[in-house]
This record gives structure tokens, sequence and C-alpha cells, in this order.
């Protein structure tokens, strides 16, 4: 039967899955966002979500959230992402669902995981239960667009982020300033919006010059969450121990040419993309860059960027360090404040 003559709209559950899914937000790192919904004669029933790795995952928090586990087997389960098939740190959901028989589960897209990828559906199905797959396809996976590109593009999730002044530079040059601390070109506000945006991240990464010129303690201090990961991009391995980047309050990683084993005559691109497979290896999901110019240039030049948020400053320097230079997609333009921007797409000859 077509989901439309049950008369049930199915893609108001899958947006309440989108919703718990986003509480997940930063928190749930190395795996996706997930929400799940469970309704009985068009009632939810139960609910739940991914809260945190190595805790229950959305299908059996949704589960154990209903009171009358025997309505469960005239119920439909609704889920963002296709339900695991594999034992990690918890067992398989598509054993719990069959254990439960519901009689229906609605997927909003294939979990592209190698040891998921349709095998969860299939089990599903194998098991008589009724499967419909894709309802909020396309939003299901812009949700998960961190964990798709680790997997499927085998890098973290990469997001550009600096301030530029009006006529275009990034930094005063290293001759006109006295102070060793970052200078500020967007306001308090927006400061506050980009430690938001740092706890949603998996890390946070800047090259050796932005440590030796700010000191930046590169955390989340101005709001409630976690800390991302601090990661410097440090070949030479020139970074003081006495830096904001070696102190307690966030974990940190220094990636130098002898830490990942590399020649001393390596390219800076061989670098940078020996930097991203050692991260992604390392579990890291999603990097928010943070500078300086060279840093950013490097993965502007490389296309190896899924996103960029540029603040422009009405402040003007006269003189410094320019800004990258890039062009995309516009996706978002806050007056006043910030642009958001999309990499073009790629043409194939």
């Amino acid at each position: 039967m077509d989901l439309k003559q049950e008369n049930i709209d199915h893609e108001i559950y899958m947006q309440r899955c989108l919703d718990l899914a986003l509480k997940g937000l930063g928190k749930t790192y190395p795996n996706p966002l997930v929400g799940s919904v469970i309704v009985h004669n068009n009632r939810i029933i139960g609910e739940g979500w991914h809260q945190k790795a190595g805790e229950a995952h959305a299908e059996v928090n949704a589960i154990a959230s209903v009171k009358n586990k025997a309505l469960l087997k005239e119920s439909t389960l609704y889920v963002n992402l296709e339900p695991c098939n594999h034992t990690g740190k918890t067992p398989p959901c598509s054993n719990l669902i069959v254990t439960h028989q519901l009689k229906r589960v609605v997927v909003g897209c294939v979990d592209p995981f190698d040891q998921v990828n349709g095998s969860g559906i299939r089990t599903l199905k194998e098991a008589g239960i009724r499967v419909v797959v894709g309802v909020l396809e396309k939003e299901a996976q812009e949700l998960n667009k961190r964990f798709f590109t680790v997997h499927q593009k085998k890098r973290p999730y990469i997001i550009l982020k600096w301030a530029e002044s009006a006529d275009g530079f990034i930094a005063p040059l290293p001759n006109q300033r006295s102070e060793t601390k970052p200078v500020f070109l967007s306001s308090k506000e927006d400061q506050v919006l980009v430690h938001q945006w740092r706890t949603q991240e998996n890390g946070i990464l800047v090259g050796t010059q932005t440590i030796l010129a700010d000191n930046p303690k590169l955390t989340s201090r101005l709001v409630k969450g976690n800390n991302p990961v601090r990661i410097a991009l440090d070949p030479s391995g020139r970074i003081p121990l006495n830096t904001h980047f070696f102190d307690e309050t966030a974990n940190s990683l220094q990636l130098t040419k002898k830490s990942l084993g590399m020649d001393e005559d390596c390219s800076p691109i061989q670098f940078l993309e020996n930097s991203l497979i050692f991260l992604q290896q390392k579990g890291i999901s999603s990097i928010l860059v943070e500078g300086g110019t060279k840093t950013l240039q490097h993965f502007i030049d490389q296309n190896l960027w899924d996103e960029a948020r540029i603040f422009i400053s009405p402040l003007k320097l006269q003189d410094g360090i320019s800004a990258p230079s890039i062009t995309g997609k516009t996706i978002e333009n806050v007056e006043n404040r910030y642009i958001s921007l999309l990499p073009q797409p790629q043409k194939h000859p």
C-alpha cells in the first residue's frame, strides 16, 4: 500500500525524529545523530534519541519509553537513519526491533557505514517487518552530513571560519602588533555564536602561526557545551609548551611531520592530506578550521572543505594579512553578521 493512501502524515513523524536527533549535536561523535518515534493508531507512544557515544541508541530509548509494550506489535517505528545491524559498544538495534515484533519501520535514509549500509533494513524485512525507506531523505542526509562525509569521503567534515575587515584583511601585520593575543574583528555577539559552533564540532584546527601570534584558547568557554579537540598543524613542531594550546582546559593534538611519520621534504599539501587521514582514523568526524590565512587557503585550494562561514566586519585595517580567497555558493547571508558558503559542484570532463 502506498504511504499516502494510508492517511498517515509520515513526514510529521519523521520530522519529529530529526528534531529529536538534533538534541545530540556535538555529543554523539563519532556516531551519527539519530532520533526515533513510535506511533500507534496515529498517536506517539514512545520516542528517544541517541544522546552520547557508547550509550543507548535512539531506537532503544524509544522502545524503552513505551509503557505498554504489548502495543509495539501494532505500532510503527520511525527513525531518521537505518537501524544498526552490528555489535559495537551496544547491541544491534535491528535485532531489538525484531524481538519486539513491530509491524513496520519507516526510515529516513540508509546508513553509509560499511557494517550497516542496507543490512539493517534487510534484517527487518527478513523478519517479516514492513520497511519503508526515503521519508524526508534529503533532510535526513543533511542532518548527518558530518557522518556521511566521514564514511563516503574518508575524511572529517570541514567547516572554514574566519572574520575579515571591510577592506579584506584577516589580521594586522606582525610588526603592527604589540601583544600576543587575538585581534577580534567580530562583535561580542558573534564571538558567542562562534563558541556555540565550537560545541557542535568534534575538532577545532589552526596553523602554527596563529598560535604563535595569538596564543588562542580555542575553547567553548563563552557558552555551555563541549570543548572540541584542539588541533594544530605544526609541521616543524614549533609551538611552545607554555601556550594555551597545551593547557588542561581541552584535549589537544599537535600534528608534526615527525608525529605523522613523514619526510622533512614533504609538501604542505601532502602534510595536510596525511593530517586529515590521521584525524579521520582518530575518530574526528568534523573540524572547525579557524586560521590563519595560509592554513585556510590550503584547504580552499585543495577543495578540502564542506562549508565556509565568513564574518565581514565594518572595521577597516588599512593594511594587514589578506583574508583567504574563496568562491562558493551562498546558502546564508545574515546581514551585518556573516555569510555561509558551500563549494561549487565540481565539473567533470
